[in-house]
């Protein structure tokens, strides 16, 4: 076990294998097969938006409860490691993890046939419709915004120290306009199929 947990992509590979697990011996204890029909791939495509949206909204919380307050407190010499390490890959998966979480939302919302209702604000379909609009400004703000004002605050792109601190500055306050707008985001996301809206 110890050989699994000690590399992340064995330990994702097990997380696999375990679902696969528990669907086989669900499934035939409750004397079915699955179904690999459009219900199946349906629900299919809404766990990987549910998984890549955690991710993203993980990542985002992380930045804005843990990182961005500690960073006052940490010694400036220990500060190169965040900005050089830990930082520019936290926004590797923050960035692709939004893309990926709007791509399978827009799928998701395709296959079941309401992605143009949705995104009109059409009833039934008003509460998802917010939703939809609100994550794909969050996403826009992560590709267009905050990653582009990052690579400068982190020294990947190369500019003056005025620039530097003002790119910083914009990173920030757009991560937390994010994070304001996760809330009711979430909140839409999971009220259009139990009646919150």
């Amino acid at each position: 076990m110890g050989a699994i947990l000690q590399s992340l992509g064995r330990t994702v590979a097990a997380g696999v294998v375990v679902l696969i697990v528990i669907v086989i011996i669900v499934s035939t204890a409750a004397g079915g097969v699955v179904k690999f029909d459009h219900a199946w791939w349906a629900f299919f495509m809404r766990w990987l938006h549910v998984l890549a949206g955690v991710m993203w909204i993980g990542i985002l919380w992380y930045f804005n409860f843990v990182q961005i307050p500690s960073m006052p407190k940490i010694p400036d010499e220990q500060k190169p490691a965040i900005g050089k390490v830990i930082a520019p890959t936290a926004l590797f998966w923050f960035r692709w993890a939004a893309l990926a979480t709007v791509i399978t939302g827009l799928l998701l919302a395709w296959m079941n046939g309401y992605i143009a209702s949705a995104l009109a604000f059409q009833k039934p379909f008003t509460a998802i419709g917010i939703g939809m609009w609100l994550a794909l400004i969050m996403a826009f703000n992560v590709w267009f915004i905050i990653w582009p004002n990052q690579k400068k605050a982190l020294g990947i792109v190369q500019v003056e120290a005025a620039e530097k601190a003002k790119a910083a500055r914009l990173a920030m306050l757009t991560s937390r306009f994010n994070t304001m707008l996760s809330i009711p985001m979430l909140y839409c996301m999971v009220a259009q199929q139990n009646a919150g809206l």
